[in-house]
């Protein structure tokens, strides 16, 4: 009984009478402060949106390292015992198009070390968007390897593919895709609003129960900050509602990612596209020759002409530090570079796009970049269970399976109305720009209100009761 204090309705321990933030503040207390709203805020969100960050900081948890995963598990498609010499590369692109004659040839990219294959990539009728069918061919035999599907620029696996389309959208389509979205859009807000919390604390948060668990959840929430906000508003650029506004303001901005022009002119009596990346003029070897000449240098994949009157096109794919994503467009009958776009002259806002999603998928600067996002995975996890924990800890104790009681309601009636107004603006231009954010905050008010409905009736039965 020495830490405990009793009434007849509620047990509160020591540390929750002992801080202010917990019990109802008085009107001085509190007024013209947002601490309260914050309060409040921040603990619904934990409630409601806890469970959405820890199931996207788990699955990204899970993406993070599929890289050397895939390297074991596909090890035999993706690598090959070093040989001799190699093989022309339209001969091995030719012994991947006997492998699969239904298919329809796209793209090469020849393999980057001694003993990586080359990934011939196809399309087909009956494979998803984005999604390719590619062949894995040995470069010095000419042998198929294996065939895998892979999906989007990043040629990745089946089992990368799988942990990604659970981290985006829970392998539930574009309904599924909300549940993200709903993650990025409060990531930042739970952030900002944690860290304004606890820093303006007026004394440490020190001791026992759930004074040390609030403790281990601030400190490490301030440490991880800046990534948890980084990986906040890089994700948006991937949601199915946000990244309209996100590219929007790239629109406003000439932040767009500049595209290489691929017509070719007209040459009169030259020859024309065959289909299956056959051209009259000029090999994949001729090209990756000349491109190799205008200094693409490092890993590159050749796209061949979709048709006639179209070039073949040839860039870099390095999304490793330094960044090498220069490109070419080469002329299929003359083998002339019609055009080239470097890396260097993309506008800012392209580049930081850039190094923001290869940031985002741990790629940009190798290990370093895996650890890092590890680390503010598993710091997130505990956060929210820690987080889940300090809830447990505000429950009435008479009531063994009771819920924690949430922050005082009616915060924001002690605003000053020029802040209140500027708040409700702030955030009715959020909402409308993160819609999916918009509509859960509605969802929020909502059901506050109606627990706060239902709590009020209960309250004052209990008192007609008592009475």
């Amino acid at each position: 009984m020495s830490d405990t204090l009793r009434n007849p309705r509620t047990t509160m321990t020591t540390d929750e009478l002992t801080e202010p933030d917990t019990a109802t503040p008085t009107k001085t207390a509190r007024r013209g402060s947002l601490r309260p709203l914050l309060l409040r805020l921040h603990f619904y969100l934990g409630v409601f949106v806890g469970p959405f960050l820890f199931v996207a900081a788990l699955s990204g948890l899970l993406y993070i390292f599929t890289p050397q995963l895939e390297r074991a598990i596909y090890s035999h498609e993706l690598t090959v015992p070093v040989g001799q010499a190699k093989q022309p590369l339209q001969e091995q692109v030719d012994a991947a198009q006997r492998a699969l004659p239904d298919a329809t040839f796209v793209r090469v990219r020849p393999g980057d070390a001694d003993d990586a294959s080359t990934q011939v990539i196809f399309s087909r009728a009956d494979l998803a968007e984005s999604h390719w069918l590619t062949a894995y061919v040995d470069p010095y035999t000419s042998e198929v390897r294996g065939t895998l599907e892979t999906y989007g620029s990043s040629q990745a696996g089946p089992v990368r593919t799988w942990i990604d389309e659970l981290h985006r959208g829970l392998h539930l389509g574009d309904f599924g895709r909300l549940y993200s979205e709903l993650a990025a859009s409060w990531l930042w807000v739970v952030v900002l609003g944690g860290l304004i919390l606890w820093w303006g604390r007026r004394r440490p948060a020190k001791g026992k129960g759930r004074r040390k668990l609030l403790s281990w959840h601030a400190t490490t929430g301030t440490w991880v900050a800046i990534v948890l906000l980084f990986l906040s508003a890089t994700g948006l650029t991937w949601s199915q509602y946000a990244s309209e506004t996100v590219a929007d303001i790239r629109s406003a901005l000439s932040w767009e990612t500049p595209t290489l022009p691929a017509s070719v002119p007209l040459h009169g009596g030259h020859g024309e596209h065959q289909g299956g990346g056959q051209v009259t003029g000029t090999t994949v070897d001729q090209v990756l020759n000349i491109a190799r000449g205008s200094g693409l240098d490092g890993p590159v994949e050749i796209a061949v002409p979709s048709g006639s009157g179209k070039a073949y096109v040839v860039k870099q794919i390095q999304t490793g530090w330094p960044t090498k994503q220069d490109s070419v467009a080469v002329d299929p009958n003359t083998g002339e570079v019609l055009a080239k776009l470097k890396f260097d002259d993309f506008p800012l806002g392209a580049k930081l796009t850039r190094w923001g999603i290869d940031a985002h998928m741990g790629v940009l600067f190798g290990l370093v970049n895996q650890l890092v996002l590890a680390a503010v995975c598993v710091s997130l996890l505990a956060m929210i269970v820690w987080g889940y924990r300090m809830w447990w800890h505000r429950r009435p104790t008479k009531d063994r399976f009771g819920f924690g009681r949430p922050f005082p309601r009616g915060a924001w009636r002690s605003l000053p109305k020029p802040v209140l107004v500027g708040l409700i603006v702030v955030t009715a231009v959020l909402a409308w720009y993160l819609p999916v954010l918009g509509v859960s905050l509605i969802g929020f008010l909502v059901i506050d209100a109606i627990i706060g409905r239902v709590r009020g009736g209960t309250s004052r039965e209990t008192s007609r009761t008592d009475a």
